[in-house]
């Protein structure tokens, strides 16, 4: 399992990804799931990858053949980013049925799915998650998040922290409290966590950083955060209790002595 994260606001992109896999607990290694296709100047096209590696790995690869051999259409060929999501689920279609059979006949899971991000010359940054089945949705100013592969522990920081109109600096660190917070719960995501930001407009990659175990930022903001959610739980009103309807003991209403 994997968990990958992108992140849209007003200011730019932030992507996210662990980099562990596992085919159970004999075989866990590493793998960078979080990839730059970038054109600079022209456009910036980033991309996260979770599910069947094979098959992840084998889009990725022809989507460089594409460019490095000019076969029409390519990553820097296409005119926007929902061109490029819809030709990216082409490819991740095509390359599943070429090995259905043989992956279906030792029952493997095949799926897979991808994030997209980035920005095209003339267009706004965008945001897209491509599902198995070549299919895409877009992040929006009022869900300006989407996540793929192990997603549920990293999905509450999210829902009650983001907003279109926060500062990208900000959004970094949610993006990485997000994929603490998943390894801390979920041993089948882990380090190293890589991750890059993109400004609006510029056109190009000037932020990008990778996190290994024990890295000193990542060790003090654990603890910051930790510090700060017990001091939240501890500072909150006391519950009033026994107030309004109750139960007898025995989890009954009372009834009275009717």
């Amino acid at each position: 399992m994997t968990y990958c994260l992108g992140i849209l606001v007003k200011e730019g992109l932030v992507l996210a990804a662990d980099s562990r896999t596992n085919a159970g607990v004999d075989y866990i290694s590493s793998y960078r799931k979080l990839f730059d296709f970038s054109k600079p100047g022209d456009r910036v096209l980033l991309l996260c990858t979770s599910g069947n590696l094979s098959i992840t790995q084998a889009v990725v690869h022809q989507l460089g053949q594409d460019i490095k051999h000019d076969r029409e259409p390519n990553l820097h060929s296409l005119h926007s980013l929902y061109d490029v999501a819809r030709y990216l689920g082409e490819q991740i279609r095509t390359l599943q049925e070429a090995d259905r059979a043989w992956l279906a006949q030792d029952k493997i899971d095949f799926k897979c799915s991808f994030l997209l991000g980035g920005q095209v010359q003339g267009e706004v940054p965008e945001l897209f998650l491509i599902y198995s089945q070549g299919n895409c949705i877009k992040a929006t100013p009022e869900t300006p998040f989407l996540q793929i592969g192990e997603t549920k522990y990293g999905k509450p920081i999210l829902d009650r922290t983001l907003g279109f109109d926060m500062p990208l600096d900000a959004v970094a660190k949610c993006a990485l409290l997000s994929i603490d917070s998943t390894m801390r719960s979920n041993l089948s995501v882990g380090p190293p966590i890589h991750m890059t930001m993109y400004q609006t407009n510029s056109f190009e990659i000037r932020h990008q950083a990778q996190f290994q175990a024990g890295d000193p930022y990542l060790v003090k903001m654990r603890k910051h955060w930790e510090v700060a959610l017990r001091e939240a739980s501890n500072s909150m009103p006391d519950i009033s209790w026994n107030q309004g309807d109750t139960l007898s003991p025995l989890g009954i209403p009372d009834l009275g002595n009717s």
